[in-house]
């Protein structure tokens, strides 16, 4: 029998580490990101509160295409940085969520920042 690495444990691990460096507060909330095999998400948080500012996702409704690709994830990062701009928010603090910044985590990241978003 083959022994294959649990890769959700490892990005958790990934994730928890991230978390003790990365912090939103309410005038830099934290831009996260979460990626599953068929859409991914991002959220706006202020972590002092607890509270979601913004959100965004390729699973909305006036989406269109397929989620699970780089085109859906730039997308998704250019209208959550319109509605943060809209909220008033101008500067974030990414975090990855545990994933490699690379592909869609990187698409949805470099879509945020042509939306305005600095980071």
């Amino acid at each position: 029998m083959i022994n294959r690495p649990n890769t959700k444990a490892q990005r958790l691990h990934r994730h928890k580490r991230v978390r003790g460096k990365v912090s939103g507060t309410p005038e830099r909330p934290r831009l996260n990101v979460f990626r599953s095999e068929t859409n991914i998400y991002a959220q706006i948080i202020d972590d002092t509160k607890g509270i979601t500012l913004v959100s965004a996702s390729s699973q909305e409704k006036g989406f269109e295409g397929p989620g699970s690709n780089c085109e859906a994830a730039k997308k998704v990062g250019e209208a959550i940085a319109q509605r943060a701009k809209d909220k008033g928010i101008e500067a974030v603090v990414f975090d990855r969520g545990g994933y490699l910044y690379h592909g869609r985590v990187k698409a949805l990241a470099e879509g945020a920042r042509e939306g305005g978003l600095q980071f």
